[in-house]
């Protein structure tokens, strides 16, 4: 009988250290495991069972992402948690102080002002008191990197909005960047991160250069992207990715040794085209006549034949982009905007980080000849395909 007994209460013992180990594997609210089981398990599973232990980025690092993301995503409900997690992971209160500050300029003030409310709770539970500025130097920033910056917003931005180019200048670069709250990498970290999740990867190639320049490591700027995925989306990520997979081949072309004085070039006539890339173009295109400049040039350009009825993905140039219309008729369009005729002979100007296409009409074929400057190795940001209805729009013009 006091066997029976015994191993009766073993066999409770061993069920309830195995209820118990299950419920501290458990990270997700109890709801979830009621509605939604299988999300119950990715998150135990792989979200914290696998990513948040992934040596690609330090707990840190990881919080100072998700943090990121969900406060440029106005995600308010789920500051509390991820900011309790980025203090135990050893992010500082002043630190996620200045985060915020960081984001109010990359995604909007009230997103800003929501997380100082959430955060403060926080603070206040765990007896944290008012943070103050840093008193450290401020940060210099590279001047070359500077100048050629300013240069950009003088030129791209001014035109059209003076007070935005004298705001970017000197409130944006010429204060925020400079405060010593965060450092120069986790600023980059921060605003990288941002930008992903928020979906604006036109803005990404200057921004990912900087972080890397600023001291992020090109595996860290990776994991970055795939961390995020779980945050902002998969969809987010994945348009993150081409954008990266540029920024990475222009630096390490950069790296290279610096070629020879070149002689003249001369691309000739008559060499076999290249298909357009799927990716960036809807339809038959030809590609030929490719030519680059040498450094310190920045030029580059090539002849592009469309067959009636394609057209290239809408993208961005981050210097903008000239057209020389050879033959045919073409359709060009910037986002918001009518679809324009060109024929030959015309020459087309898209200014730096305008969205827009350009390709044949229904009818009729066209060629043209493209040429635009690389900054920072980057002479292009495709986005995504044109569709049918948008480019069918410009047939009422015809």
């Amino acid at each position: 009988m006091k066997n029976i007994v015994a191993s009766i209460a073993m066999s409770t013992l061993a069920a309830t250290g195995a209820e118990a180990q299950e419920e501290r594997r458990r990270v997700a609210p109890p709801a979830v495991y009621d509605v939604a089981p299988g999300l119950g398990d990715f998150t135990d599973n792989v979200l914290f069972g696998e990513v948040w232990e992934r040596t690609e980025l330090k707990p840190r690092d990881r919080s100072l992402v998700t943090v990121s993301a969900i406060v440029s995503t106005g995600r308010t409900a789920q500051i509390g948690g991820h900011v309790r997690r980025a203090l135990d992971n050893g992010v500082k209160p002043e630190e996620i102080g200045e985060l915020i500050t960081q984001l109010a300029f990359y995604s909007g003030w009230p997103n800003a002002m929501s997380a100082v409310a959430e955060t403060k709770k926080v603070f206040d539970e765990r007896n944290i008191g008012p943070v103050a500025s840093s008193a450290a130097a401020r940060i210099e920033l590279e001047a070359a990197a500077e100048a050629a910056r300013t240069a950009t917003v003088n030129g791209s931005v001014a035109p059209t909005a003076a007070a935005l180019a004298d705001l970017t200048n000197r409130v944006l670069f010429g204060d925020l960047w400079q405060r010593p709250d965060l450092s120069a990498r986790d600023r980059s970290l921060v605003t990288m991160s941002a930008l992903i999740a928020i979906g604006q990867p036109e803005q990404l190639p200057f921004h990912a250069n900087r972080a890397m320049d600023n001291g992020l490591s090109r595996a860290e700027a990776s994991e970055a992207v795939t961390h995020i995925a779980f945050y902002a989306g998969w969809p987010r990520a994945m348009s993150a990715v081409p954008v990266l997979s540029r920024v990475f081949e222009t630096r390490n072309a950069a790296a290279q040794p610096a070629p020879a004085p070149a002689n003249i070039q001369v691309t000739r006539a008559g060499a076999t085209p290249a298909k357009g890339p799927a990716d960036y173009f809807t339809g038959e295109v030809q590609v030929s006549g490719n030519y680059k400049g040498t450094e310190p040039a920045r030029i580059s350009g090539a002849t592009v034949s469309f067959s009636a009825g394609s057209r290239t993905a809408w993208h961005t140039h981050p210097l903008g982009q000239t057209l020389f219309i050879v033959s045919g008729t073409g359709w060009v369009q910037k986002e918001g905007e009518a679809v324009q005729t060109v024929k030959p002979g015309d020459v087309v100007w898209i200014p730096p980080l305008v969205r827009h296409w350009h390709g044949a009409s229904m009818d009729e074929p066209m060629a043209h000849f493209a040429v635009a400057e690389a900054q920072n190795g980057s002479v292009v940001t495709w986005l995504e395909k044109v569709s049918d209805e948008d480019y069918n729009k410009g047939s009422a013009i015809d």
